[in-house]
This record gives structure tokens, sequence and C-alpha cells, in this order.
């Protein structure tokens, strides 16, 4: 049986959400952190700050995951506040990604979904395929296969409906990766070729390996050895040339097992050794592991005694190892999830103060309107200039159609999921209804002001014709 950690650790390469096992430096991700920083100090729209703030989280994410995490709850929450839905369903994915990465299933799984209910919404068929895929691997993890089955075969059908080229290599082997942790072998080795033949079509040797590496445990599990060997050792010189250790090391295990089973018990010694040096090399403890308990095996099979007692200790040694990092694992989860609700209770404490805020403006604004235009009838009835009157009639209504557009604006931005060409086309629309309006009221309100103005000069003008009637009488 393939561990969870292998085949599925390399079945995320080439997908968009979780394209955070990156094969870079620390140097160089410190200093890509530090620019997009850098950038994000200086940013001024939110949704800019948005962008960079997932993109930081995705750097971060692969040396300090608790600040990644931090900083991908505020992109979600600036998103939310700002019903940019791109930038939340970007923030949820990474999110989710970090929790996976920490071990945290149950927090990646709820993030997974929370993303997808956003892109079945959006139908943008890319992003839908690779939450799905996600959340199928997620399921993976948690070794419930069949689960993760059925969202796979839910993405495939996205990806072969909609040509999705990027991810027909994933989804081929993430499904014959579930197929064969459930021991159907046959269906497994159906998708494991299948994948082959994409990668073959594409020239990349490691997934090439990959697929080989698959295909070699599907032989060895029906105990076809001339196969499960040549597969096995094609995928270790593909797997070799293209540094992937990790894979590496599974297929030299492979071979391990299969000469075991072949009574080769120095070719089983071999490739064992094999891939307990690459795994020392670069820290794959769970490789390391395997690789030791099957020479403790074999050793003791060939009555070697001292070597098997030495790898018994080294076993024992191993075991503390990983108890030790599962334990930290456990520690990250407790802190993650106490992190996320603080995040999330700060965030809705400055969400609110911001929404009152806001309410509060808009109240203002609501208040205003009515006393400025209030104010406006009243000078109308006293003897002031035309022009004056005039102009504060267009102000008063220019204020009312102002309020409108800003009382209708997130609505349409909700409803258009932030996307400029829908927001330009509705408001636009907006502004046909509404510029007519506006020239028939103000057309009508300077009429009635321009009637109350000149009342009001007739009133202010009738005693100085009756003084003027009366001088002529006595005259």
């Amino acid at each position: 049986m393939i561990k969870a950690r292998s085949i599925s650790g390399v079945l995320q390469f080439g997908t968009v959400l979780l394209s955070l096992f990156y094969f870079t430096s620390s140097f160089a991700q410190n200093r890509k952190a530090d620019s997009l920083h850098a950038l994000l100090v200086n940013e001024k729209s939110d949704t800019g700050r948005v962008i960079l703030m997932w993109n930081l989280a995705d750097v971060v994410s692969t040396y300090k995951p608790d600040t990644a995490l931090q900083i991908a709850q505020q992109a979600l929450f600036i998103a939310k506040n700002i019903k940019y839905k791109e930038g939340e369903s970007r923030s949820l994915g990474i999110t989710a990604e970090i929790f996976r990465k920490i071990g945290n299933y149950p927090k990646a799984l709820d993030f997974n979904l929370r993303k997808l209910k956003i892109e079945e919404t959006r139908q943008n068929q890319y992003n839908l395929a690779s939450v799905l895929m996600n959340i199928g691997i997620v399921y993976v993890f948690q070794e419930d296969y069949r689960e993760g089955l059925k969202y796979y075969f839910q993405a495939d059908s996205i990806i072969t409906t909609h040509n999705i080229g990027s991810f027909k290599y994933n989804i081929a082997l993430n499904v014959g990766d579930a197929y064969y942790r459930l021991n159907m072998t046959d269906s497994a080795y159906v998708y494991f070729n299948h994948s082959l033949q994409i990668a073959r079509q594409l020239g990349d040797g490691d997934l090439i390996g990959t697929s080989m590496t698959g295909m070699g445990h599907c032989y060895l599990s029906e105990n076809d050895y001339p196969f499960a060997l040549l597969n096995y050792q094609t995928a270790l010189r593909y797997l070799r040339a293209a540094n992937n250790d990790d894979i590496f090391c599974e297929a030299a295990l492979g071979l391990a097992r299969l000469f075991e089973k072949m009574n080769k018990i120095d070719s089983a010694i071999h490739y064992a050794t094999v891939s307990l040096a690459v795994a020392k090399k670069d820290g794959f403890l769970t490789h390391e592991l395997d690789a030791t308990e099957l020479l403790v095996s074999y050793y003791k099979a060939t009555r070697n005694i001292d070597s098997a007692f030495s790898y018994m200790e080294h076993v024992y040694v191993l075991n503390e190892a990983i108890n030790s990092r599962d334990k930290i694992k456990e520690v990250q989860i407790i802190s993650s999830n106490e992190q996320l609700r603080q995040v999330e209770r700060e965030e809705e404490k400055r969400i609110a103060v911001k929404e009152r805020s806001q309410q509060l403006q808009l109240l203002f604004i609501g208040i205003f309107i009515p006393i400025f235009f209030a104010f406006t009838i009243i000078l109308s009835r006293v003897n002031m200039q035309v022009r004056f009157i005039k102009g504060l009639g267009i102000v008063s209504l220019l204020f009312l159609f102002e309020y409108l557009t800003l009382l209708l604006h997130p609505y349409v931005l909700e409803m258009t999921h932030h996307t400029p060409v829908l927001e330009i086309f509705i408001f636009v629309v907006i502004a046909a209804i509404l510029i007519p309006a506006h020239h028939r009221i103000e057309h009508w309100l300077i009429e009635r002001l321009m009637q109350n103005t000149s009342r009001a000069q007739t009133k202010k003008l009738k005693p100085v014709v009756a003084a003027q009637e009366d001088s002529v009488d006595n005259e």
C-alpha cells in the first residue's frame, strides 16, 4: 500500500491551489516575501491589498505557516467586507492548503468546501475543477478514499468537458492512487497508465517516473514481477534525472519489496539501503522508517543479528522523531484553531466598527439632504438672486441622486461579483434612468423655486407700488 504522503504528495504537482510546494531556496522565498510586504505597505485600495496578501500568504506558507494563516485570514475578511468574490475564493483556498500542510484536515476540508460554494456560483470551470480536486485530496489524506474518488470524478467531468489540459495528468494520477489504496489494482492500473500517456505527451520525466512508480506498485500487487521490475527501474532513471527524491525513495522501496518476493535478498538490501540514504539526506522520516524496517527484516532473514539490531535501534530513534513531529503538528493544529478564532473575532470587531461608521455617515447624509432641500425652499421664499436659488436647487438634486447611487453601489458589487465590465454596464443603466429623471425633477424644482422667488419679489414690490400710486393721487 502506498503511504498517504507519498504519491498523493506528488499529485499536487502542477495544480493551481496546491502550488505551495515550491522547490526554491529560503533566501529566494524571503526576498519575494519582503518585496510583497513592501508593496502591501504602500497599497491603498482594498482589492489590491487582498491580491498582495494572498500572494504573500502563498510564499510565507512554505516556511511560516502560522504567519501565512494570519495573512490569509486578513485577506479573507477584507475580501468578504468589500464583497470581492475572487479574493474571497483565493484566500479560502490558500487557508485550506495551509491547514492541510500542518495536518488539520477538518479545517482544510471546511475552507475548501466554502471555496467550492463560491466557485459554483462564479462558473469558472478551471477554479471549480481545482477546488473539487483539492477536496478529494484532503479526503484521501484522511483515508476516506471513496469520498475522495467522488470529488475526483466531479473534477474529472469538468476537466474533460472543458478540456482543461493542465489538470488531465493530475486527475488521472489522483484517481489511480485512490483506487490503489482501495486495493482495486485493475482500475488503478488503467488510470496510472493514462497518466503515463499524458506525461509522455508532455515530455516530462518527473511525471513519467511518478506514473511508472504507481504502475510498478500495481504489477507488484498482482505478482507480475517482470513488468514490476521494468516499471520500477525505468521510474528510478527518470526520477533521478528530475531530482524527485521523494518518489525516488518510494520506487527504490518498491524494488526492495519486489526482490524480497523474488527471494533476492541481497538486491532487496541494496535498494532498501539506497532508499534509506536518499531519505536521510532529504529528511524524509517516513521513507527512512520504511526502509529501516525493511532492512531489519532482511537482516533477520539472513541471520545478520548485529546489523538487524543496529537498524532496530534506528527504528526506535525514528519512531521517537516521528512521534515528536506528530506532537508538534498537534500543537500547530490547536494553535491554528485558536489563532483562527482570535483573528475572526478581531476582524469581526473591526468590520462592525467600520460598518457602524459607514451607517452613521449614511444616516448623516440622509438627514442632511432634506434639511438642505428645505433650506433651499425657505431661501426661495425670500428676496434672493434667481441665479443663487437655481444653483442651490441643482446642488440639492445632485446630493439626492449621488446618495441614491451610493446606496446602490454595494448591491451592484455583490450582483456582479466585482466584475468591472458588469459593474460599468449596470451603472450605465442606472445613469440612463437617473439622468432623465434628474433633468425632469430639476426642471420642475427650479420652476417651483422661481415661482416662490417671484412671489417674494412681488410681495416686496407691492408696498413700493402702493406708495407710488398714493404719490400720484396726491399730485
